[in-house]
């Protein structure tokens, strides 16, 4: 598969010597403060010498993509022995970009050197990233000038963290050494195999996903309807042409059927350049 690569020798077995370079890491998810994922990702990077809080929802908050609570009090708790007993984590009754946002401003005393969010149980790939609560709570880390990265482990069933959480901690190896710009969020997927299955590393560009979506109506036992969204991926759809990228470049969700490992640089600035060009040829839009 053609595209920009990082070397397959990036994902290496843990090691229990301390990184060189701690780093101060804020980790959120939308799995939850108890899900597996973030448990293995916090762990693995405190026992790799990084300063570590993890600010997570109180309970499963996936697809809530960016939503804020306004009209209710947030709350937060200390959560303790389900860690390492180097991460400080708390538990917060808010959205994904809640836990971020409080921690930030109310929970945290040093700002962070980078904010982490999963490991996502589940792909966050393609058009999958506009409701992604995982990549949202990178999102937020952006928004504030701190470099941030999504982690989602492709799979629903497969509980293969180890091989993402290895690779984070590489990856932070990586950028400790060279830093990420200011505003710069990377969205990584990995494969649920292990880490001999690895194909290898790829720089992509986001792709697109589609579902066959499915409202099944039911009705409560009080008699009344309601409906329960179900659904399943279109797996063989044309990938998009990129309007600045050449075609070579793969998506994500081409690297994630290869097993390659997919990182996609993501933005908020969502100003449609092709659009705003299509505007301003036409007199009758502007004055």
């Amino acid at each position: 598969m053609l595209g920009c690569r990082y070397n397959k020798q990036l994902i290496i077995k843990q090691q229990t010597t301390k990184n060189q370079q701690p780093m101060n890491l804020l980790i959120g998810n939308d799995d939850g403060i108890f899900a597996l994922g973030v448990r293995i990702l916090a762990d693995t990077l405190a026992e790799a010498g990084h300063r570590v809080t993890v600010v997570c929802p109180d309970r499963e908050r996936s697809a809530t993509g960016h939503g804020l609570t306004l009209h209710q009090p947030i709350r937060a708790y200390p959560v303790d022995s389900i860690y390492h007993p180097d991460v400080t984590a708390w538990s917060c009754s808010g959205t994904p970009a809640d836990c971020i946002k409080l921690a930030l401003y109310a929970l945290v005393d040093e700002r962070p050197d980078m904010v982490l969010s999963g490991i996502n149980q589940g792909a966050n790939l393609g058009t999958d990233i506009l409701y992604s609560g995982t990549v949202s709570a990178a999102m937020e880390g952006v928004m504030e000038d701190i470099p941030s990265i999504a982690f989602s482990l492709t799979s629903f069933t497969e509980k293969v963290f180890p091989t993402a959480a290895n690779f984070a901690r590489e990856l932070l190896d990586k950028c400790a050494k060279d830093p990420l710009p200011e505003a710069t969020l990377l969205n990584v997927n990995i494969p649920p195999v292990t880490e001999e299955e690895i194909a290898g590393v790829l720089i992509t560009r986001q792709g697109i996903r589609r579902y066959i979506e499915q409202f099944e109506k039911r009705s409560d036992p009080r008699g009344k309807t309601y409906y329960w969204l179900s659904g399943e991926v279109v797996e063989e759809i044309e990938q998009p042409k990129h309007l600045h990228l050449p075609a070579q470049i793969p998506t994500d969700v081409q690297a994630i059927r290869e097993n390659y490992i997919s990182i996609t640089p993501l933005q908020y600035n969502l100003t449609d350049v092709r659009g705003f060009s299509w505007l301003c040829d036409r007199t009758e839009f502007s004055s």
